[in-house]
């Protein structure tokens, strides 16, 4: 059971969390807040982020990405503490239990009323769980081609944030996309950290991430632009829907994500990263939360 909850790697899910809370935040704020709907939004989300996981585990050993230089956590599959066919029924298991969750989620969030809705977001859904396993799985994993950005840009950013919105408050609001490209941009600056990290793997195993591609200093480059979009596009919201001062509260955290940030910037050893990807996960979750906070005060 150990090697099976290390291969979900549950610290991964409060940035997979983040952008839920953030739709859910969005549609307490008209007064559409619906607990059904943001339970089986988060339950969902879980088996699609433990899915992906699992599937990155399995690809990234099939490739032989994961291997004995490799810098971040050790993979279960790689270890040999779980079995490659044990995976792929893992993986098969995952999947059905996301479509299950994610077909319920549609049931009570009363999508089966609409069928254009209903097939919206059913293709949605299915979309989701093949970007989670085509990630790393396959010989066209497009993880290793220089996409894995763009992907979870969309899915932890536009998909999450607006998806949820729409689910609860059953209309899509245009202003709401400043806040889901926060969301997009510090779950893709996490992605980023981790692949500066794994740079020199990554490089000689054949994964064109977007470090090997641009290099490491441009990579960090590419990182501060992420954070200072992000905290933009969120302040670019507050301003425009501007009420009450506290509205401004996630200001505090600019300096937290400064200090971060020099940081980074300062971190020349590769492997000397890994402890700012859980960080910015955390950043990420407590932006979301201060945020939620300032526009239901």
């Amino acid at each position: 059971m150990k090697a099976w909850l290390e291969a979900f790697r549950l610290r991964t899910l409060p940035l997979a969390f983040s952008s839920i809370i953030m739709g859910a935040f969005l549609a307490a704020r008209e007064g559409s807040f619906v607990l059904s709907i943001f339970i089986f939004t988060l339950l969902t989300t879980l088996f699609l982020q433990v899915l992906s996981n699992l599937a990155n585990d399995y690809g990234d050993f099939v490739k032989g990405t994961d291997n004995d230089k490799r810098v971040g956590p050790a993979r279960t599959v790689q270890a040999g503490l779980i079995l490659p066919g044990q995976m792929k029924t893992a993986i098969m298991i995952c999947s059905f239990l996301a479509l299950v969750s994610g077909i319920l989620l549609l049931y009570f969030s009363g999508a089966f009323s609409d069928l254009k809705i209903l097939f919206f977001f059913l293709g949605l859904g299915l979309l989701c769980i093949l970007a989670a396993i085509t990630y790393t799985v396959g010989k066209n994993a497009y993880g290793y081609k220089g996409l894995g950005d763009i992907s979870v840009f969309l899915f932890f950013g536009l998909v999450g944030v607006l998806g949820t919105h729409y689910l609860m408050a059953k209309h899509f609001n245009l202003l709401n996309v400043l806040p889901a490209i926060s969301c997009g941009l510090l779950a893709t600056g996490v992605l980023n950290l981790n692949n500066l990290r794994d740079i020199d793997n990554d490089s000689a195993s054949g994964k064109r991430s977007i470090p090997v591609i641009i290099g490491f200093k441009t990579g960090k480059v590419y990182q501060n632009s992420l954070v200072i979009l992000a905290l933009f596009s969120l302040f670019i919201y507050l301003f425009l829907t501007y009420k009450k001062s506290w509205q401004f509260m996630p200001l505090a955290l600019v300096p937290v994500f400064t200090i971060h940030l020099m940081k980074v910037n300062k971190t020349e050893v590769h492997r000397d990263l890994d402890p700012f990807l859980k960080q910015l996960a955390l950043l990420s979750l407590l932006t979301t939360v201060v945020f939620g906070i300032s526009v239901l005060l």
